[in-house]
């Protein structure tokens, strides 16, 4: 059976980010999408110029509606942008949901637009970090959410991603593209221990939608009924192609989004 599979997060119109990255991972990995939309955002490959959160009763209300009459099989959370949307979303999620959850933790645009209220950092850690499976930050993200500076080292890496288990999540995966130098790894911690996912630095400028892509990946491999591990794995793989095709696409002039369909788009689908 397909698997359904749940994002809750923001809308980017130039298509490369948020719920319009998230479905775009989905179709790519085989599961069925759905979206619950937390934010509106002006933006394009060069920015986000305007950020319009909806009213949280209504972001609750999209997924008690999701809930209420599909199967879902994982739930993946993206832009929250303020505390009120994040208890929301929390609630919903507390008397719904039986399925995994993905949290990445969306603070800032790729651009550095700000996409998440300073202010909602204390409900995302108390309300929405504990009922996350796994949790996806990247450096500075994951210095965010533990008051800390950011990691710059796998050492680092690795004793912070331990560090965020104690928040109450089941595991947390914390993703090192800002660590310099040729390699873009990502360490894993859970209950069992750590297990690093190595991948090489792709030369590109376009990774708007990367962290997007990834979440979503996995946990539609954990829809699928993939262990953490797994999941981490199979999305991984997919994502080092998404960024390496990403060129092929001619889409804006700043940061281009990924390539989500390289692996099934031919010659003949994209001639003119």
């Amino acid at each position: 059976m397909i698997a359904n599979v749940l994002s809750i997060a923001g809308s980017d119109p130039s298509g490369g980010a948020g719920i319009q990255a998230d479905l775009k991972a989905f179709s790519a990995r085989g599961v069925f999408g759905m979206a619950a939309l937390t934010a509106l955002t002006a933006q394009n490959t060069q920015g986000v110029s305007a950020v319009h959160a909806l009213p949280a009763d209504f972001v609750a209300e999209q997924i008690r509606m999701v809930f209420a009459d599909i199967r879902v099989d994982a739930v993946k959370i993206g832009m929250i942008a303020n505390a009120e949307i994040a208890a929301a979303v929390a609630e919903a999620l507390r008397l719904y949901c039986r399925a995994p959850v993905v949290l990445d933790p969306v603070m800032i645009a790729k651009g550095g637009a700000p996409l998440l209220d300073p202010q909602a950092m204390e409900t995302v850690r108390r309300r929405l970090l504990p009922l996350a499976t796994v949790v996806t930050p990247n450096l500075p993200e994951a210095a965010a959410l533990l008051d800390r500076p950011e990691a710059k080292t796998r050492e680092q890496m690795a004793e912070q991603a331990r560090t965020l288990l104690d928040l109450g999540l089941g595991a947390a995966l914390i993703k090192g593209g800002h660590l310099s130098g040729g390699e873009s790894p990502d360490v894993l911690a859970t209950k069992d221990g750590l297990v690093w996912f190595e991948s090489p630095r792709t030369s590109t400028k376009n990774t708007h939608g990367t962290g997007c892509s990834l979440s979503s990946a996995i946990a539609a491999e954990l829809g699928k009924g993939c262990s953490i591990p797994e999941a981490i794995g199979a999305a991984k793989h997919w994502l080092s192609g998404a960024i390496g095709a990403a060129d092929a696409l001619g889409v804006g002039s700043g940061h281009g989004p990924i390539h989500h369909f390289h692996h099934l788009w031919t010659e003949k689908d994209i001639s003119r």
